[in-house]
């Protein structure tokens, strides 16, 4: 397994491998770069990058106009920024009028937990995926990561592309490709469904390890397209097993686990558990002592996947008649 690497620097150094691809392609920051790891394209495409500066509804805003002018803009920057202190823009200006812009939201989830709750983005998925016309892709690993951004600039439309500032390792066995809309499934199981999304795919896969030595198989289904949500897949998996949780670095309101209950609930109701922050804001830290604290590691996991398997066998129970 290759050694793990800041997914922010894998999203960098596939803009540069990606530019002469899409001759269109421009870079747009706000005044980190550094950070989000676009200055490897800025140093060696300078005349088609541009800082706007702290000035962050400005740069969506102008990313919009480029777009109109037969350009496609990646706008970079902070998650939290993008779906909240640019959200006018982002909505009225790119998802409205359904522009070639792309947004590349770093820092996600909690990755940025020195700087606490203020720059932590643990609300953008619900944000992002509740704009009309706005594609919503969430990468797991390095090749996810490379394969989605490749993926984000072959779409023609808006996309709002989530990555972590964490290093992130390889579990898909060097192969980069990525399909818009459609799940992958990397374990096959018969007892639950784990549907999870982003960076705490090995934590689901540890998980269900965990649970096969409890006699549970779990079935690992990977949604690095939050929207549209390939409900097709996740309907087949929870048939399968009669039971799912969902695995993600956000709140359990409105991001994976509302777009799996909306699924779910519309086609088949069967017993979810929701792994992800439970209405909270979370705080400064190390990264893994914040994810062991909000409830974002296998053992948490692995205690969602019992309550829904048991879940499943009382309604299957009730079902049968034999359940007072």
């Amino acid at each position: 397994m290759a050694e793990p690497k800041p997914m922010r620097v894998v999203f960098g150094e596939t803009l540069c491998e990606l530019a002469d691809t899409f001759s269109k392609l421009v870079v747009l920051d706000a005044d980190v770069s550094s950070s989000t790891q676009t200055r490897l394209f800025g140093a060696k495409y300078p005349d088609r990058f541009y800082n706007f500066g702290i000035a962050e509804q400005n740069m969506v805003a102008a990313a919009a106009g480029m777009a109109t002018c037969g350009l496609m803009p990646v706008v970079s920057t902070f998650a939290f920024l993008l779906t909240l202190r640019a959200g006018d823009q982002l909505r009225g200006l790119v998802a409205y009028n359904s522009l070639n812009v792309k947004l590349a939201a770093g820092y996600a989830g909690l990755s940025d937990h020195a700087d606490g709750a203020s720059h932590q983005s643990v609300v953008d998925l619900a944000v992002a995926r509740a704009m009309p016309n706005m594609v919503v892709l969430v990468p797991s690993d390095m090749e996810t990561a490379r394969g989605a951004v490749r993926a984000m600039l072959a779409h023609h439309g808006p996309v709002y592309l989530r990555l972590s500032r964490a290093p992130v390792g390889s579990y898909h066995g060097g192969d980069p490709s990525f399909a818009i809309g459609k799940a992958v499934t990397l374990r096959e199981g018969t007892d639950v469904t784990l549907a999870v999304c982003g960076t705490l795919l090995p934590e689901a896969l540890a998980a269900a390890e965990t649970l096969r030595r409890e006699g549970i198989a779990a079935e690992v289904l990977e949604f690095g397209t939050l929207k549209p949500l390939d409900s097709a897949a996740l309907v087949e998996s929870v048939r399968k097993t009669g039971a799912a949780v969902t695995v993600e670095e956000h709140g359990t309101t409105g991001g994976l686990a509302g777009a799996v209950a909306e699924s779910l609930g519309e086609h088949c109701p069967v017993p979810l558990r929701r792994v992800g922050l439970r209405d909270t804001f979370a705080e400064s830290g190390s990264y893994e002592a914040l994810l062991a604290k909000y409830g974002l590691t296998a053992p948490h996991i692995v205690e969602a996947a019992r309550e829904a398997v048991a879940a499943r066998k009382e309604s299957t129970v009730a079902i049968n008649g034999r359940h007072p």
